[in-house]
C-alpha cells in the first residue's frame, strides 16, 4: 500500500526531477552564432539584403552590424535583418560621431552598443587610454539609459605596455563594469600575446560578446595593428582551442559569437561557411 507519506516522497523527487531537467535545458541551451557584416563589407554594400539572405541559409541565426551599412534608414535595416530570419542585437559604432548615433541604434533595436576602436591618436599614450575610458563611462551611462548596453570591442594595440598597465588594463580598471562590458576578439587578443581563455577567467561576465576568428601558426605576436599582424583563418583552421574557450563562454554567460574575418585569400562567403560547418559541429 502506498502511503500519504510516500506520494509527498514520490511527488518531491518528480518536482526535483524536473527542476533537474529544466536547468538541464538551459545549461545545453546554445549560444546563437553571429556573423559581423564587416567580414562580407564588399558585398554587402552591394546588396544587402541578398548577402542576408546567404548568411542565414548557411546556419547563421544573428548578425553584428557595422557603421557602412547605417545608410540604410533604421526601420529599413531593421525590416531588411528580419525578412531574411535573422537578428541583429549588436552593432558597432565609431569612436568619432558615436554620440549622434545613439538614436538610431535604440530604433535600430539593437541591445548592445559597440565602440570597435579607439582613434589612432589615442593609441599610444596612457593618457590617451584614460581619456578613452572617461568617455566609455559617459557613454555607458547615456546608453545604459536608454535600455541598452554600451561596450568595447579590442584588437592587440591595447596590449601596449605604460609602465606596468596596458592600456587595456587602463580601460578596464578605469571603467564602470556595469555600463562598460567587452566584446573580445579572440583572435586579436592571441595576436597580442595574451590567452583569450585566461581573459575570459580574468573578466567573467563582464565579457558579454565574442568575436571568433583564428590564428596561422608560426608568427610572432605583436601589439601594433596593421597588415603585418593579420594572419587570420577559418574558426578552426588555426591555433586556438576553440573547445576549451567555447565551453567556458558558456558556462560564464556570453550572450553572443559573432564570426569575423578582417582580411585573407579565401572569398568572404566562403570564408563565413566554413567557419561556420566547423563552430555548428563543434557545439552540437
Amino acid at each position: 500500500m502506498i502511503t500519504r507519506r510516500d506520494l509527498l516522497q514520490l511527488s518531491a523527487a518528480g518536482l526535483a526531477t524536473l527542476a533537474l531537467r529544466k536547468f538541464s535545458f538551459a545549461a545545453e541551451e546554445r549560444i546563437p552564432l553571429g556573423v559581423q557584416l564587416y567580414t562580407v563589407r564588399d558585398e554587402a554594400e552591394k546588396n544587402l539584403s541578398q548577402v542576408l539572405a546567404q548568411i542565414s541559409k548557411i546556419g547563421y541565426q544573428e548578425v553584428e552590424l557595422y557603421w557602412n551599412v547605417y545608410s540604410h534608414p533604421a526601420a529599413e535595416l531593421r525590416r531588411m535583418v528580419a525578412d531574411n530570419g535573422l537578428r541583429a542585437p549588436s552593432g558597432h559604432f565609431n569612436y568619432d560621431g558615436l554620440a549622434g548615433k545613439l538614436d538610431y541604434a535604440k530604433e535600430l533595436g539593437v541591445q548592445y552598443v559597440i565602440c570597435p576602436m579607439l582613434p589612432k591618436d589615442m593609441w599610444n599614450s596612457a593618457d590617451g587610454f584614460r581619456k578613452a575610458a572617461d568617455q566609455f563611462n559617459r557613454w555607458g551611462e547615456q546608453v545604459h539609459g536608454m535600455g541598452m548596453q554600451f561596450g568595447f570591442h579590442n584588437h592587440n594595440y591595447e596590449f601596449q605596455k605604460f609602465g606596468n598597465l596596458t592600456g587595456y588594463d587602463i580601460l578596464t580598471q578605469n571603467t564602470d563594469a556595469k555600463l562598460v562590458c567587452l566584446e573580445m576578439d579572440c583572435y586579436w587578443i592571441t595576436q597580442a600575446g595574451q590567452d583569450p581563455i585566461a581573459m575570459l577567467k580574468k573578466f567573467g561576465d563582464r565579457i558579454q560578446l565574442l568575436h571568433l576568428k583564428d590564428r596561422k601558426p608560426g608568427f610572432p605576436a605583436s601589439q601594433q595593428l596593421g597588415p603585418a599582424a593579420e594572419h587570420i583563418t577559418e574558426v578552426g583552421s588555426g591555433t586556438i582551442d576553440w573547445k576549451t574557450l567555447l565551453t567556458l563562454a558558456q558556462q560564464q554567460g556570453v550572450k553572443g559569437y559573432f564570426v569575423e574575418r578582417d582580411s585573407g585569400s579565401t572569398p568572404a562567403m566562403e570564408s563565413i561557411a566554413i567557419s561556420y560547418q566547423y563552430l555548428n559541429k563543434l557545439l552540437a
